[in-house]
């Protein structure tokens, strides 16, 4: 890997109720979700992305229902940047969500929020501000 790249190419968040997942997701982030197509030769799986701009920074990621991959806690965590990670976590506990750690000092790093999606998945927050 250059170390022009980001260190983290894609990311997949494992999901048992797509609709209810994707709607989740939209939600909190306020941006859309697109479908993505389940590779050729792959087991039946629902498959959509985070919107992305190949050009700026940070790393793509999709939703993925997949009979063989089951969602949960205790994995990696991935961590989404926002402005405000406050926002984000006010927002996954309207959406259905649980807030496990409101937003919290990490010194000259910034803020993190941790919270539970609607799939059981813990996923990251983290903001400047």
């Amino acid at each position: 890997m250059s170390s022009a790249s980001n260190a983290v190419g894609w990311f997949e968040i494992y999901v048992a109720d797509f609709e209810r997942a994707k709607k989740f997701y939209a939600a909190v982030f306020q941006r859309p979700m697109e479908d993505l197509a389940a590779p050729p030769g792959s087991p039946p799986m629902k498959m959509c992305a985070f919107s992305m701009n190949p050009e700026g920074m940070g790393s793509a990621g999709a939703l993925v229902c997949d009979d063989m991959m089951k969602p949960g806690a205790g994995g990696t965590l991935v961590y989404f940047s926002c402005a405000d990670c406050a926002v984000e976590a006010a927002r996954a506990a309207e959406h259905g969500g649980q807030v496990f750690q409101p937003k919290m000092s990490i010194g000259p790093y910034g803020f993190i929020a941790i919270v539970g999606d609607t799939e059981g998945n813990t996923i990251g927050l983290h903001s400047m501000a």
